[in-house]
């Protein structure tokens, strides 16, 4: 264990011990991470806007939602739980316009918070008694106790990055703001953070989006303009194989020498977060060369997350591919943690080592294996139901004839 994660655990054991009655607390002096949080549950256009925080200062506080730290560290599932349980989301309700007019008190407040580059010391008073329990979500990272905002404050002064104060002043479309954002090394968690609180778009249209919006639309928005130049690169020159496992989340990923297309699909074990069930569930999604027009229905949130860090990987090695992904979910990833953990799967499994074969029989055979032998599972009948392979094998054809 890193001597923050250390740190971080012992902190929130301290506090959680400190407060065993959640009902006596009704003011809090606090950091947030800085994390903001936008609902989705109400009838739109009003949502519950919230900031998220410790329920006492932590000078390790970004440690609280920072998932690109989690992965990195190898955080277990427990760690993330025990991070999120013990953040208090302190909400209050707006109308997803009010951004236009600064007509509510507190959204400029919660504006701050996001487009700032470190930790924010604020101070809340509580308008009800807090209470907790987190439900399964699928995009999401848990979240952990809740209460109304009666009060709040922002103590000390608030850094905001120079080119994302740069962005959010001018009159910009939401998707140009995000593609220059990224451009600059800043990350899609950053970006969704200030999508969400409406700080991006031009002046007449900014709204609050809700945060599992605003992840799904800003894994979609990079992809898309990594693609346009995915689309132009010189084919792959062997046929790829890439595996790893996170966290109970295991990728077999595999690249042929193709033009662009791409393929998910994710099988839910008996036991694991999804599927307390005793047969095997499965879903799948799929686009062509151009792209998809529609959203992803059936995989959701986890398709836009697996193929941004492929795209990145095509991206940094200057080639096009087509691509399967095959998501397979273990009974120990056993909580479910949101669509970030489905993200950095792929991207550890892309940072080790791939292995190489020479034509599509062999890569797929030894997708077969490895899958039966790694993590328990056949995934023969799939592939036979695959549209990335159908679609090659007859351009393979077609190629032969003419």
């Amino acid at each position: 264990m890193s001597d923050i994660k250390f740190e971080v655990i012992r902190k929130i054991a301290e506090t959680n011990f400190k407060y065993k009655d959640l009902s006596k607390i009704s003011e809090i002096d606090s950091n947030s991470p800085p994390s903001v949080f936008i609902g989705s549950k109400l009838r739109y256009p009003t949502m519950n806007v919230g900031i998220l925080s410790p329920l006492e200062k932590d000078e390790n506080a970004w440690v609280y939602d920072n998932a690109k730290y989690w992965a990195k560290s190898d955080f277990g599932i427990r760690d993330v739980l025990d991070l999120r349980n013990s953040l208090l989301n302190s909400r209050f309700k707006s109308k997803a316009t009010d951004v236009r007019q600064n007509s509510n008190k507190f959204l400029g407040l919660a504006k701050e918070i996001a487009l700032a580059s470190n930790p924010v010391d604020i101070e809340i008073e509580l308008n009800k008694k807090i209470s907790s329990g987190m439900g399964k979500d699928k995009v999401l990272a848990p979240q952990g106790m809740r209460a109304e905002m009666k009060k709040a404050r922002i103590v000390g002064n608030v850094k905001v990055a120079r080119k994302v104060d740069k962005i959010v002043n001018d009159d910009l479309k939401a998707v140009e703001g995000i593609n220059y954002l990224y451009k600059n090394n800043f990350n899609e968690y950053t970006l969704s953070k200030i999508l969400s609180i409406g700080a991006l778009g031009m002046k007449k249209d900014k709204k609050l989006v809700p945060t599992r919006w605003s992840i799904t639309a800003t894994d979609d928005i990079i992809g898309k303009n990594i693609l346009e130049r995915v689309r132009g690169y010189k084919w792959i020159e062997d046929y790829e194989l890439f595996f790893g496992e996170f966290m109970g989340n295991c990728y077999l990923i595999m690249l042929f020498p193709n033009v662009w297309s791409y393929e998910l699909f994710e099988l839910y074990l008996p036991g694991s977060s999804w599927n307390p069930g005793k047969e095997i569930k499965a879903s799948t999604d799929y686009e062509g060369f151009e792209g998809r027009k529609d959203y992803a229905s059936n995989t959701a949130g986890g398709y836009y997350a697996s193929r941004l860090p492929i795209l990145e990987h095509l991206e940094k090695i200057k080639r096009q591919a087509a691509v399967i992904a095959i998501r397979i979910e273990l009974p120990s990833y056993w909580a479910a943690l949101g669509v970030w953990v489905v993200r950095e799967s792929v991207r550890k499994a892309l940072e080790r080592r791939k292995l190489n074969f020479a034509d599509m029989n062999d890569l797929t055979e030894s997708a077969k294996k490895i899958g039966m032998i790694k993590f328990g599972f056949d995934s023969s009948k799939i592939l036979k139901k695959s549209m990335v392979l159908e679609k090659m094998k007859t351009q393979t054809n077609l190629g032969k004839w003419f």
